[in-house]
C-alpha cells in the first residue's frame, strides 16, 4: 500500500519539486492549497500543471485549526512536509503581526492535529538560514546560535522550537531542515534571483531597457531546489528525528549571479543594471554560509549542480517561457 503524504505549500517551488520526487517514489500525494489557488489555477498552480491528474489537492486555511484538523483526518498521512509560510519582507506593524501569527499558529495547529489523529506521522518543518540572522561565525551549522534580525526569522525560530517541543514532549518524529537559499526555474518572481533572470531575458528580447537591483556585493549561499527537497525526504527516512543544515558551503555575490545570467545571453550586465538604495538590505556582519557536513555524513546527501549550472537552466527556461508568450 502506497504511503500517503501531506504537503503544505505544494504549489510553490519546493512543494512542486517535492511532489515530483514523492510521486516518482510511489507515494500518494496530497497538498493543501488556498481557495484562491483553485479559482485562479492557471497562475497559482502553474508549478503543478504537469501533475494535475496525479495529485489530491485539499482546500484549507493554515490559520484555521478546524480546517487543518478536517484535512488531516481526511488524509491520515504517513509523512507531512510543512513548507508553507508568509515570507514577504515588510516593516509595517500589521504585516509583522500577520507574519508572526500565520507562521507560528500554522505550525502549532498542524503539529497538534497530527499528534491527535496520526501520531505516527513523520513531520518535516521548513526552517531557513534567516533564523541565524546576525551571526558571529561562518559557516554556520546546527550548533550555531540563532540571532534572527527580521520578523520572518523570528517566526521561523519559534516554529523550530515548537517542533523540538513536540519531539521531546510527545515523542513525535519531527525534524527541521535549516535550508539556505535554493533556486530553480520554478522560483517565484518576488525573489531577486528570478527578477534578475526574468529581466535579463526581457532585455535580450527587447522587452525591457534596464533593471534596478540592490547591493550587488551582497553574498549568498545558493543551491539547487531539487537537491534540497531530496534532503527533506532523507530527513524523514532516518531511524531517529533530528535537525539538519542544508547548504553548499560556498557564497557568491549578487554581482556574480547577475554577470553569469547576462553572459548566458551574450550581454554585458554593466550596460543594463542599475543599483537602487531602496532595494538594499541591512549589511550582514558575517556572511550566511552553511556547513552541511552533518547531513552529508549521516544521510549521504550531496548537491548535484553548481551555481553556474543552475543559472543556465533558469535562463534557458525563462527564455523558452518568454518566447512562447511572444509567439
Amino acid at each position: 500500500m502506497a504511503k500517503k503524504v501531506l504537503i503544505t505549500g505544494i504549489a510553490g517551488q519546493d512543494g512542486s519539486y517535492l511532489a515530483d520526487l514523492l510521486l516518482a517514489k510511489g507515494y500518494e500525494v496530497h497538498g493543501i492549497v488556498r481557495r484562491i489557488a483553485i479559482e485562479d489555477s492557471t497562475h497559482k498552480l502553474k508549478n503543478l500543471v504537469h501533475l494535475h491528474d496525479r495529485l489530491k489537492l485539499h482546500v484549507a486555511s493554515l490559520d484555521n485549526v478546524l480546517s487543518l484538523i478536517k484535512t488531516v483526518r481526511e488524509v491520515m498521512p504517513d509523512e507531512c512536509y510543512h513548507l508553507a509560510a508568509s515570507s514577504f519582507v515588510s516593516y509595517s506593524f500589521e504585516d509583522e503581526m500577520s507574519i508572526l501569527n500565520n507562521n507560528i499558529n500554522a505550525t502549532h495547529y498542524l503539529l497538534a492535529a497530527l499528534k491527535e489523529f496520526v501520531p505516527h506521522c513523520r513531520f518535516y518543518y521548513a526552517g531557513t538560514s534567516e533564523m541565524f540572522g546576525n551571526v558571529e561565525q561562518s559557516p554556520q551549522d546546527e550548533r550555531t546560535p540563532f540571532n534572527p534580525r527580521a520578523i520572518y526569522g523570528v517566526s521561523k525560530v519559534a516554529g523550530y522550537h515548537l517542533v523540538k517541543n513536540y519531539r521531546s514532549q510527545y515523542g513525535m518524529f519531527a525534524c527541521s531542515g535549516i535550508l539556505y537559499n535554493h533556486e530553480s526555474p520554478r522560483r517565484g518572481y518576488e525573489f531577486v534571483t528570478r527578477k534578475i533572470i526574468s529581466s535579463a531575458v526581457k532585455i535580450k528580447l527587447g522587452l525591457l531597457d534596464s533593471v534596478s537591483l540592490g547591493n550587488l556585493d551582497a553574498r549568498r549561499d545558493w543551491g539547487y531546489a531539487p537537491d534540497y527537497v531530496q534532503a527533506m525526504w532523507l530527513m524523514l527516512q532516518t531511524d531517529a528525528p533530528d535537525d539538519f543544515v542544508v547548504a553548499t558551503g560556498e557564497t557568491h555575490t549578487v554581482r556574480e549571479f547577475v554577470e553569469t545570467a547576462f553572459n548566458c545571453l551574450g550581454l554585458d550586465y554593466r550596460q543594463f543594471v542599475k543599483t537602487d538604495p531602496q532595494f538594499f538590505r541591512p549589511t550582514e556582519l558575517v556572511d550566511l554560509c552553511g556547513n552541511a557536513r552533518k547531513i552529508t555524513d549521516e544521510l549521504g546527501w550531496q548537491r548535484t549542480r553548481t551555481l553556474q549550472q543552475i543559472i543556465v537552466e533558469m535562463v534557458e527556461s525563462e527564455l523558452a517561457l518568454c518566447e512562447g508568450r511572444k509567439g
